[in-house]
Formats: structure tokens, sequence, C-alpha cells
């Protein structure tokens, strides 16, 4: 099983300087993955969690793979109805041969209404421009006949709509920061619709957060508590199938961006007790 890290590509903290430093972290602690978050309009919603300065993903990923050597790139997740299809096949294209094949293209629908509107995208149509960008990548790759049409797809998502698409054109499923049990339920569903569909099932690479505490809340989420409950969760992961787990340290809080050594404790813990 992969072990991925969600880098924080926002914030008051981050900067290139930081960037970089938390590329190697990542790579220097053996972890495969480096994966970061998408926006393109820092509105008022977006800001509440996301604040400037926000790093675009490609632009930044594309910078980070000539300072790293081994850890596979990618976002999680990119806002599928934000750029063109077209567009979007050739930066993973030219990101994936870049980076000697090391990229993986996460696709979500996106939720904050404000960037939408800013855009000239219409929110209530992301689910149907989502299916559309995967299809047109897909195509786009293999009328090329370039050698992306080997970057995984991941898909996020969890809800009816998410899962029929993660069943149809998903390489991998990708949900977000859920509980056990919300994960359970999912996973149930998602292999139900599969069989509906008549599909193979898609890998497994949930991310999950990681919060170190010394009693986690009775009603806590995957990867929230002591180092212990932390470590037996990713061998459940593990038992469960999944292919990837990708650890997500940021708790919500933009000031955490300014001390980003807090996380990477966290992380060389988790790396210590699971290999």
């Amino acid at each position: 099983m992969l072990i991925g890290v969600n880098v924080p590509n926002f914030g008051p903290g981050t900067s290139p300087a930081v960037l970089r430093d938390w590329a190697r972290t990542v790579e220097g602690l053996g972890f495969d993955l480096l994966m970061m978050s998408d926006h393109v309009v820092v509105t008022p919603d977006v800001a509440e969690q996301y604040p400037l300065p926000f790093y675009e993903p490609f632009t930044t990923l594309a910078w980070l793979a000539g300072v790293t050597e081994r850890v596979t790139l990618g976002t999680t997740v990119l806002i599928a109805a934000y750029r063109h299809p077209l567009l979007v096949a050739r930066m993973a294209a030219n990101l994936h041969d870049l980076s000697g094949g090391r990229f993986v293209l996460g696709v979500g629908v996106g939720w904050a209404r404000q960037e939408f509107d800013a855009l000239g995208v219409p929110f209530e149509r992301r689910g149907k421009l989502a299916d559309e960008l995967i299809t047109t990548v897909r195509e786009a790759w293999v009328d090329e006949g370039c050698r992306a049409g080997h970057v995984p797809i991941w898909v996020g998502g969890h809800s009816e709509g998410a899962l029929r698409r993660v069943a149809r054109l998903a390489d991998a499923w990708h949900p977000l920061r859920q509980t056990p049990q919300a994960w359970r339920e999912s996973l149930h569903r998602l292999k139900a619709r599969v069989a509906e569909e008549d599909r193979r099932m898609p890998q497994l690479a949930p991310r999950i957060i990681l919060k170190l505490t010394d009693q986690a809340p009775e009603n806590r989420r995957l990867g929230e508590g002591t180092i212990e409950q932390v470590v037996a969760d990713l061998r459940q992961l593990r038992e469960d199938g999944a292919h990837a787990v990708v650890l997500d340290p940021f708790e919500g809080d933009p000031e955490e961006t300014r001390h980003p050594e807090v996380a990477w404790h966290a992380l060389a813990a988790v790396r210590k007790e699971f290999r």
C-alpha cells in the first residue's frame, strides 16, 4: 500500500521555499506520493479555509518535479469544471512526461459556488462537466498516442453521483476525510454500484486526516487519535484493499501553514510506526 501526503499549497506561511522544504521532507521520509489541492479564484468562500497565496497545482507540481526524484505527484483534487478538458489533457500529459511518469490526476466536482460564479461556470452542471472532462482527457491521450495514457485518474467524492462516476470512469476512488463508519458504508455502496454497472472494481485511494491527539473525539475520523489508532486505521485500510492512502495533516486553520514542522513531526511519527 502506497502512503502519500497532501501538502498545503496555500496560506500565509506558504512560499516557494516552504513548498520546496515540504517536497524534500515528504520524499526524505520515504512517502510515496505528494499531492495538493486546486483553486483558481480565491473568492470569499474559498479564502475562509484556503487563503492567499494559493499556488496553482499544475504549476507548482511541475516545479517540484524538478526538485524531487522519486515521489509521485498528484492533485487532490483538480476541480474538473475550472479548465477546458483539452487544456487539462495537455498539462497532465506534459507533467507526466517531464516528471518521468510520476503524475496522478485526481479529479473532483468542486464546492465553492462563488468561485464557479467568478469563472462563469454553472455550478449546477459541475457533475456533468466532470464526467465530460474525464472522458475527453482519456480520448485526447489515446488520439495523440501519448505516454499519458498511463496516467491514473482518481475520482473524489462519496455521493451517489460521485460513486456512479467512480464506477464508470475512475482508475481509483479517492474519498476525503471520512469516519471509519462512513468509509465502510460508502465502500459498500461503491461495490454495489460497480456491480450494477458490470464494471471492474477501481483501486481504493482514500485521503484521511492526520491529527495526532492524546484522546480522540467520540466520532473520530480516520487518521485522528493516538499514534496507535492512526496506525490501526492504516492497517485496516490495507486489509480493506487500499492501493494508496493520502495523509492530510492540515486541520483547517490557515495559521497552521506558518508552522509546517508540526505536520512534519506527525508524519515522521507515522512513518516510523507504519512501514
